[in-house]
């Protein structure tokens, strides 16, 4: 077939034709991957491929499954197939509406699934599927094969050449890369799995609302929106605790939820199973809700409404979640506290934290309903602390001098062993207590929702301080999950700990 769109097939209407071309006695061989910059490794890989059978199909994964990180991918998936079926060697080529090859591989059950010599090493497979792949195609009666070209990397030569960050930022890579291999970055992140974490914060349901904009109201100075329709996101603490469940295996989570409207299954629903939950009730108030308006098309917030009773828990309610953790935190490798300044961390339960944790992370936030009043300072000590410019220099009442002068005074007075202020744009500053400043940079100039990005940020980093990661890997590590968050609408879905492990991949390759 001279026309390269008639090689690019639906998924579904290229199984049949491979059973008629199995009629024929053909033998069919699979590649898949997501090509997303097709160069001369990729060529060579599918010529030899194809040497070891009569038909070539490829398939390459849809735009929204590729998780390489912000600006992946560089060409829509229309674009790599028609790349791909421009090749004389390939006859077919299919988008695979997944985020692994299993469809493709059982709909169209190739004699051979052929994979390029970097797979040989399974450890490179940072999502644990190529053993799924593999399964999959002996069920079907076929047989894996490695192909033995030489190497090119598509992130290596997209770093390189079709780079969006600023050079400080690929600079700041460079340097990393030439310490730290991402096999020495996985084993020091997989020493986080054996800790035993308790997460403590307040609940927060965030609602948002899509509407449309129809144009300013006749009679009054605001602009009438159309509302289409409303998704519910776990919120607040218990996104964190998703987070956090993304790097150790014992995750447990003590949150309070109002008894009217509690929205129990919501947690239900978007909590990692993995996760022990324990909820205390709030008598007489519902569950805090956030309810954002945001315009459809462009993710755009115009309006926020906030169901919300903040003040601070009562004697009974206090005296609950005090019997809850008295005692039992020296249990914990890591105490992680997210104060959102809703009323959950009383005085009597920051001592009370304060005092037993062995190692506590603390993320103290500032927001529009408590700002100035929820402070860092309100604690005692923390171990690892993590917060914005804005709320470092709520906590040191300093407005003008640099954040490199800030934070040396938070850690000491705090006592705390590594302090990091996130700057948004700007990335991250980080002090230990070795007298050492960390600056990392930020990873995207790409993003769809601000919310929660710091969060992420926090429930990354916190982990790898208990673990033992080393400074810069830490702020590194928090701004690569901050970049992904930034790719996620609300708090729909976890940073994934297996997407985070493809951006660092692709960022170190320069």
């Amino acid at each position: 077939m001279s026309d390269i769109h008639s090689k690019v097939l639906p998924l579904n209407d290229l199984a049949s034709l491979a059973e008629a071309l199995k009629l024929q006695g053909k033998k069919l061989i699979l590649c898949h991957g997501v090509f997303d910059l097709l160069h001369l490794g990729h060529i060579r890989h599918l010529s030899s491929a194809k040497k070891h059978g009569d038909v070539l199909v490829v398939s390459t994964t849809a735009d929204r499954y590729v998780k390489r990180g912000p600006g992946r991918p560089v060409f829509n998936e229309q674009f790599r197939a028609e790349a791909l079926a421009a090749l004389s060697v390939t006859d077919f080529v299919t988008i695979s509406d997944s985020s692994t090859a299993l469809e493709a591989i059982r709909l169209i059950r190739p004699h051979l699934y052929v994979k390029g010599p970097d797979y040989k090493n399974r450890r490179t497979d940072g999502s644990s599927k190529l053993q799924e792949e593999i399964d999959a195609v002996h069920a079907g009666g076929g047989d894996i094969l490695y192909t033995d070209d030489v190497t090119f990397s598509s992130s290596q030569l997209i770093n390189n050449h079709f780079n969006s960050l600023p050079q400080p930022a690929t600079d700041y890579l460079k340097q990393l890369a030439g310490k730290y291999s991402i096999d020495v970055i996985r084993d020091y992140v997989g020493e986080a799995k054996k800790l035993k974490i308790l997460v403590i914060g307040d609940t927060i349901i965030d609602q948002y609302c899509y509407c449309k904009p129809l144009g300013k109201a006749s009679k009054d100075n605001f602009v009438t929106n159309k509302y289409l329709y409303e998704e519910s996101y776990a919120g607040g603490i218990l996104a964190t605790a998703n987070h956090v469940a993304q790097l150790s295996d014992s995750v447990e989570l003590i949150t309070f939820l109002g008894d009217q409207h509690s929205h129990a299954n919501l947690l239900k629903a978007h909590l990692d199973p993995k996760i022990n939950l324990t909820t205390l009730t709030r008598l007489g108030c519902s569950t805090t809700i956030k309810r954002r308006f945001v315009t459809v098309d462009d993710n755009r917030k115009v309006f926020e409404v906030c169901h919300i009773d903040d003040q601070p828990l009562s004697n009974e309610e206090e005296q609950q979640l005090l019997s809850r953790l008295d005692g039992r935190l020296a249990q914990f490798d890591l105490i992680l506290v997210n104060d959102f300044g809703h009323g959950m961390l009383t005085s009597k339960v920051r001592t009370l934290l304060t005092d037993q944790a062995r190692c506590l992370a603390l993320n103290v936030q500032t927001n529009s309903a408590n700002h100035g009043f929820n402070l860092i300072t309100n604690y005692p000590r923390a171990d690892f602390i993590c917060i914005d410019e804005i709320e470092a220099r709520l906590a040191t009442r300093d407005k003008h001098r640099s954040v490199k002068e800030l934070i040396p005074e938070l850690l000491t007075s705090l006592h705390a062993k590594h302090i990091v202020v996130t700057r948004g744009s700007k990335g991250s500053l980080s002090f230990t207590e070795e007298n050492e400043f960390v600056e990392s940079p930020a990873l995207t100039t790409f993003g769809v929702d601000k919310i929660g990005a710091g969060d992420a940020f926090f429930a990354f980093t916190s982990p790898c301080f208990a673990a033992g990661v080393p400074s810069e890997l830490i702020d590194f590590i928090g701004n690569v999950a901050g970049a992904l968050k930034l790719q996620i609408i609300g708090n729909k879905e976890a940073v994934k700990w297996s997407d985070t492990l493809k951006f660092m991949t692709r960022l170190l390759k320069v």
